[in-house]
């Protein structure tokens, strides 16, 4: 009765209720819409009429009025303010009010919406329906919304329907659980016990569902993965089913048996035999009878094959087996299809490295694709060929990739020009083969070839002999004058003028080039408008260079002239090579030679020090070895000729030249004074290039790796000085030198040197010591040192000697050694000075204020020399790490430094050093300073210069 009443009053609802309009009606209006603007004019219309239907409570129309409310909302109009009337129909006991709910809760409802919590219960309820459907839109439905905590309450329910006697539930519930272990992983032990019998149905859907979850499972675990693989026999027995059973119309496709659950297995199978040589065991026949048996006449067989070929690969499989693997891709380079050959392309670069020999079979396929029509396909067999180049093939390949890279894409050039380069110098036979192909590479790139294929070329061309130097300089020069559209090929162009510069005189000797004829080269790439700047820089720089390697007069003025005629250019860069290069044939022309000369060989290194190309640096080069003051104050100035030499001269002969400045500045031939201490120590005998010296004999001269610093320090000519005094080159370890004094090189001058008579007595005769001994006013009182210091000294000459004046370098107190306990050493009255910034008689000078640094110089006369304190101050909150203070006076002044208190600041912390400065000419002191040190990791160096010292009183 209560039915028909229900029914009775439905019928008056909808005769008393207007009839909405049906679902295909509004999509049929909504497609009749010409403009943008009618359409939205028909949403927002109906729009309206559904909020109001909501408002009215209409329950009669609901279903329909929702499932117009998805289409608009798949239309991407909002749709939102219909969520509630989903949760309406999901309570719904009709199948077709549920159906229509939970599809739109999976579409307008998600975790970010509060409204989404109110739908648990609803679900749990369904899960617990008898009706088998009911529970499938449920499952589908949590799965697709299911938030962590719905997951978790309701992951009980979907576990006891993975046991359920119904293979559809069976196989919902698996699914959903699948999408909550997705989502939540911590879930995962409740769903294995049920999992594990999924293997054992015989219903292929099961079976799908069963194989992707435990899948997911073996993937988000490692230890469910161990778990799972005793089902690997289980797993091979249905793939063997699956290929041996007969024709099954349920299952089949293009003649396939249910290729979708064959992907699955071996997907899992491929998961499963990773680095598992037992697994791996296990399903090579298998994957082997898979490989041999399926028909690759339809794409589905080739699916089948795809997987295959990746589990092959992946696994610890046979040799025999990774090359049919690898001919099946081969087979599939040969398709029609251009989706299999990029596929085939794509996995073969991803397994060259497993079997290189097999994929070489396939090298002629590979190379064919080089001229595929398909950009992506291009672009895979470019970078597989690449990847097959060896010794043995390097030749033909390269062959192949010039004439790819002559008719390739512009966005295929830049790469494929640095991976020649790249290949070349690794697997290059000889260099005139390595030169030749370079010089293809930028022809045939122009202008798309990057910088370091220019840099590379030129650094093979600066290290070859000097007949393949003439040899590609002829090459480069018949390039650029032959070929057509040379300014296209920038690139080209930089390397050819580099080349011709710099072995111009190579290029005339040959006589196939007349001089006039590699000037007009020149004027006509620096008057041309289409040759970049960065060109014509080259240009520049290769024209005064070859105006050294010219003999004619006529063809010199030429060059000049062009020279001359960039001093006005606009580019600033341009007019500043003009204008100094024009001042090298004006006023330095007597330099211009030897400024111009050749570039030595320069030698690529890695990161690690070792020769990049395969050797090292000369290990016999004598190196003069600078280390800066450590933590502990006590750090040396090591000056060593053995052949294990340190090496880290580079970075402080840089700091050296920086402090002395340029040659325009007044304060010119500085002495700088490191915050190291003289170290002279060894045994009687020294190593000079494994040959053993023994005290003051004479040494060989020897040139160093910085012999450019010594050559550049003694530019000026060495200042007369008093001969040394002769030395018994058989002096013992016990001659008296001076001990703890600072070394003076303007005492030894070359003959010293060379005919090693730079003896200990040396330093301890006055006449040959430059005047040090009145330096301090106080005797000199010689004490013990090994013999070993004059061997030490090689190529420390005039150079060195003219270009500084005087190098001296802190002694630590330790150092300082008296002798039977008189106080009449070198720094007696210099360590009992002690100077602070109270003392009413000293002047306070501030050196730096910056960055919450605080350098203060506190200077005294006393003793008849200049003593000063500095202290540094951290007012900053940073600790400042590495502190160095470096110092540097004009060469009528000697200066000697005591080790610092430190070399880390803290905040409001203090370093502090001792200085002593003396005058050996009535001149007005300066002091050059150069202060750095590390804050928060970042290096940090501040250069100053600072006068005002208190003038010497006079008596």
């Amino acid at each position: 009765m209560a039915t028909i009443r229900q029914a009775i009053n439905e019928t008056i609802e909808r005769v008393r209720i207007p009839t909405p309009t049906r679902l295909r009606d509004l999509i049929r209006q909504i497609r009749a819409a010409r403009t943008a603007a009618e359409e939205r004019a028909v949403v927002n219309r109906e729009c309206a009429y559904i909020r109001s239907t909501f408002r009215e409570e209409d329950s009669v129309w609901r279903c329909r009025n929702i499932a117009k409310l998805l289409y608009i909302h798949m239309l991407g109009y909002p749709a939102h303010f219909g969520q509630l009337e989903c949760l309406k129909l999901t309570a719904s006991p009709r199948f077709t009010d549920k159906r229509i709910g939970y599809l739109g809760a999976m579409l307008l409802l998600d975790e970010r919406q509060d409204v989404h919590l109110l739908i648990t219960n609803c679900l749990k309820n369904d899960l617990n329906s008898p009706t088998q459907f009911v529970v499938g839109l449920a499952l589908c439905t949590l799965g697709a919304i299911a938030s962590p905590e719905m997951a978790r309450d309701l992951a009980g329910e979907v576990e006891k329907l993975m046991r359920s006697p119904n293979a559809y539930i069976r196989k919902k519930a698996a699914l959903c659980a699948f999408r909550i272990i997705k989502r939540v992983p911590e879930l995962m032990e409740i769903f294995l016990p049920a999992t594990r019998s999924l293997l054992n149905e015989k219903n292929h859907g099961i079976l799908i569902a069963g194989v992707t979850l435990i899948t997911e499972m073996c993937e988000k675990s490692s230890d469910t993965l161990n778990h799972f693989k005793k089902i690997v026999p289980n797993l091979v027995r249905i793939l063997k089913n699956l290929i041996l059973a007969g024709y099954s119309p349920e299952h089949d496709v293009s003649g396939v048996s249910d290729p979708f659950l064959q992907v699955k297995i071996l997907r899992l199978l491929r998961i499963l035999g990773h680095n598992d040589p037992d697994a791996s065991e296990a399903m090579n026949d298998i994957l082997a009878q898979v490989a041999t048996n399926t028909e690759t006449s339809k794409n589905v067989g080739n699916t089948i094959l795809y997987e295959t070929v990746l589990s092959i690969m992946d696994i610890k499989s046979e040799g025999g087996l990774r090359v049919l693997a690898v001919n099946i891709l081969g087979r599939f380079l040969l398709n029609s299809d251009k989706n299999i050959r990029y596929v085939a392309l794509n996995t073969l670069l991803r397994t060259v490295h497993a079997d290189i020999s097999a994929v070489q079979r396939h090298r002629t396929t590979i190379l064919e694709c080089l001229k595929d029509p398909d950009v992506s396909i291009r672009r895979r067999a470019m970078e597989l060929s690449f990847a097959l180049i060896n010794s043995q093939n390097i030749r033909a390949m390269s062959k192949e990739l010039l004439v790819f890279l002559e008719k390739a894409d512009p966005e295929f050039k830049a790469q494929c020009s640095s991976r020649m380069v790249h290949v070349a110098e690794r697997y290059a036979t000889s260099i005139r083969w390595r030169l030749d192909t370079l010089l293809s590479v930028l022809i045939a790139a122009g202008n798309y070839v990057r910088d370091d294929v220019v840099s590379s070329t030129i650094h093979l061309i600066l290290n070859s002999p000097p007949e393949e130097q003439a040899y590609i300089g002829l090459r480069l020069w018949s390039s650029v004058h032959n070929v057509a559209n040379s300014e296209e090929k920038q690139p080209l162009l930089q390397v050819a003028v580099w080349t011709i510069g710099e072995y111009g005189d190579l290029l005339l000797s040959s006589e196939r080039i007349e001089e006039h004829q590699l000037v007009d080269i020149y004027q006509r790439l620096l008057w041309s408008t289409s040759v970049s700047t960065t060109t014509k820089q080259y240009a520049l720089v290769s024209l005064v260079k070859l105006s050294t390697r010219i003999r004619t007069k006529e063809e010199e003025t030429r060059a000049k002239q062009m020279i001359e005629a960039f001093g006005s250019h606009l580019n600033i860069d341009l007019q500043q090579r003009g204008v100094e290069f024009a001042q090298l044939f004006r006023d330095y022309s007597h330099l211009r030679p030897a400024l111009l000369e050749k570039m030595p060989k320069i030698q690529k290194t890695l990161p690690n020090g070792t020769d990049a190309e395969g050797g090292g640096f000369d290990d016999q080069q004598p190196t003069i070895d600078l280390i800066e003051g450590g933590d502990d104050g006590d750090s040396s100035l090591m000056i060593n000729t053995s052949g294990g030499m340190v090496g880290k001269m580079g970075s402080d002969s840089r700091a050296l030249l920086d402090l002395l400045g340029g040659g325009d500045d007044p304060i010119d031939g500085l002495a700088l004074t490191p915050t190291a201490d003289v170290l002279i120590s060894g045994s009687t005998t020294a190593t000079t290039n494994g040959k053993s010296v023994v005290g003051g004999a004479p040494l060989p001269p020897t040139t160093g790796n910085n012999q450019d610093l010594l050559d550049l320090l003694g530019s000026l000519d060495m200042p007369a000085s008093t001969p040394p005094a002769a030395v018994n080159s058989s002096l013992g370890a016990s001659t008296p030198v001076l001990g703890g004094i600072g070394l003076d090189l303007n005492s030894l001058n070359d003959n010293s040197i060379k005919n090693g008579t730079g003896g200990p007595n040396l330093l301890a005769n006055s006449s040959s010591f430059g005047g040090l001994d009145n330096l301090l006013n106080s005797n000199l009182s010689p004490t013990t040192m090994p013999t070993t210091m004059p061997a030490m000294l090689p190529g420390l000459g005039s150079p060195l000697g003219s270009g500084l004046g005087s190098l001296t370098s802190p002694t630590s107190p330790t150092g300082l050694v008296s002798t039977n306990g008189t106080t009449g050493s070198l720094f007696s009255d210099f360590s009992a000075a002690v100077i602070n910034n109270n003392d009413e008689h000293a002047k306070l000078l501030t050196a730096l204020d910056k960055n919450g640094i605080l350098v203060q110089l506190s200077a005294k006369h006393t003793g008849g020399a200049l003593q000063i304190l500095m202290t540094a101050t951290n007012n900053s909150l940073t600790t400042l790490e590495q502190y160095l203070f470096q110092a540097a006076v004009p060469r009528s002044f000697s200066l000697q430094m005591l080790s610092p208190s430190g070399s880390t600041l803290p905040p409001g912390g203090t370093i502090t050093q001792e200085m002593r400065v003396t005058s050996t000419a009535k001149a007005t002191l300066r002091m050059r300073l150069r202060i750095s040190y590390q804050s928060d990791g970042n290096p940090v160096q501040e250069q100053t210069e600072v006068s005002g010292f208190p003038e010497e009183p006079t008596e």
